[in-house]
């Protein structure tokens, strides 16, 4: 309940131990906080946390539950180690260029289950501009963490795999845990997807066996295939570096290596809806591993629990860096505004900034989304206040869905 002191929106403030009734409240307000990262300025974890601040400001009494969430992206492990009380793990593994790095995985459930981002050991922010080029880039690393997790006994890995260097067909990943990819000489092709096109032969009898015995996930949050006009290289090629050259080599490769796994290994991943993510990634993940590919948000929903910890919530408020048209397609906005609409929680999103399409979300589940950043506020300035002024956006949340319980209201802001 809010007590004494704390104002509501519309500046009255509550009676002592009152009880709100009307519209959507109850006794004790309970609001669930499972925002995604605000990219460049804040994890989902420092969101949440800047979020709470708000709630507590507009309703003291509140019980606020933090699920901090993402899609599969780069802050995953973060976010499932927060949210559930896992542990970290580190390891020492190879960066996309073969140097040596520290890298992190999570132990959730006991020890029973592990949660590795490919950013972590295979991630383009692990390299220089000038470092970039696919053609030599590895997610050996990647397969290094897989590899860490096998050694520990999980018996489910999850695996996110945003944020990559690579176009690489998943091959390094493979090489760590066993598997050999030759010429037509019999010689170890180079790593990287540089060389895939010379691929003659793929010999998966030393892969490590315990893969059999691992549930595998791969958490993502695009549908692109392997190959073509939308696929892994002329998609995803250039931002990690290749040129129109590159991208054409790298595209041979991918082809090249989609026709061995079919011919040899039974594995048709040509065409499977995600299997171009991370640079072919997802395709190695499945054509090595027997990886299911997986939306990264509805993943994150069902590994933190969140349909359990909204049950019997009154407000959720969920948010991201950049509200657009793309947020409606696999973001973790629309992944937690549709479970909440379905457990009809009201949502309200919360953003940096609100680009073309952002009112897409509204069919997704959320009631209402919100811009932080003033209109008069420059984008770096609201970056570097960003916890500020979230709290800030939450605070007003809290007041207005409080002033109009009390008063009846059937909407939320």
């Amino acid at each position: 309940m809010c007590k004494s002191g704390a104002a509501n929106w519309s500046g009255a403030e509550c009676e002592p131990e009152q009880e709100i009734r009307r519209g959507w409240a109850v006794a004790t307000l309970k609001v669930v906080l499972a925002p995604d990262s605000f990219k460049e300025s804040l994890s989902s974890v420092e969101v949440a946390r800047a979020m709470a601040r708000g709630v507590r400001r507009a309703c003291p009494d509140a019980q606020i539950d933090s699920v901090p969430m993402a899609d599969g992206g780069e802050g995953t492990v973060e976010a499932l180690v927060s949210a559930t009380g896992g542990v970290y793990c580190r390891r020492m593994v190879h960066d996309p260029l073969g140097r040596e790095v520290q890298a992190s995985f999570a132990l959730l459930g006991k020890g029973q289950w592990a949660v590795i981002e490919m950013a972590e050991a295979s991630g383009l922010g692990l390299l220089k501009p000038k470092e970039r080029n696919p053609l030599l880039t590895s997610t050996r690393g990647t397969g290094e963490l897989i590899l860490a997790a096998l050694e520990a006994g999980v018996q489910r890995i999850i695996v996110g795999i945003g944020g990559s260097a690579t176009v690489d067909g998943g091959t390094g990943m493979a090489r760590a845990l066993g598997v050999r990819f030759l010429d037509g000489a019999g010689n170890e092709l180079p790593e990287g997807g540089g060389s895939l096109g010379k691929l003659e032969t793929i010999d998966a009898s030393e892969l490590d066996k315990r893969v059999k015995d691992v549930r595998i996930e791969v958490a993502s949050d695009v549908n692109n295939p392997l190959v073509g006009q939308r696929g892994a290289s002329r998609i995803f090629g250039p931002q990690k570096g290749a040129t129109p050259a590159m991208v054409e080599q790298l595209e041979a490769g991918l082809a090249r290596l989609a026709e061995k796994m079919a011919e040899q290994l039974g594995q048709d991943i040509k065409g499977v809806p995600g299997a171009g993510a991370a640079g072919g990634l997802g395709a190695g993940l499945v054509g090595f591993l027997a990886g299911r590919l997986r939306s990264g948000v509805e993943l994150v929903i069902e590994a933190v629990g969140l349909a359990d910890r909204l049950a019997g919530a009154q407000l959720c408020i969920t948010g991201e860096g950049k509200l657009d048209s793309q947020t409606a397609h696999g973001k973790t906005v629309a992944g937690v505004g549709r479970l909440a609409r379905r457990l009809k929680v009201p949502a309200v999103a919360l953003a940096g900034q609100i680009g073309p399409g952002a009112q897409q979300v509204l069919s997704e589940g959320i009631v209402e989304y919100l811009a932080i950043k003033p209109e008069s506020m420059s984008v770096q300035e609201s970056m570097a206040r960003a916890p500020e002024l979230l709290a800030d956006a939450a605070e007003e949340v809290v007041r207005r869905f409080i002033a109009n319980s009390e008063s009846g209201e059937k909407r939320l802001l």
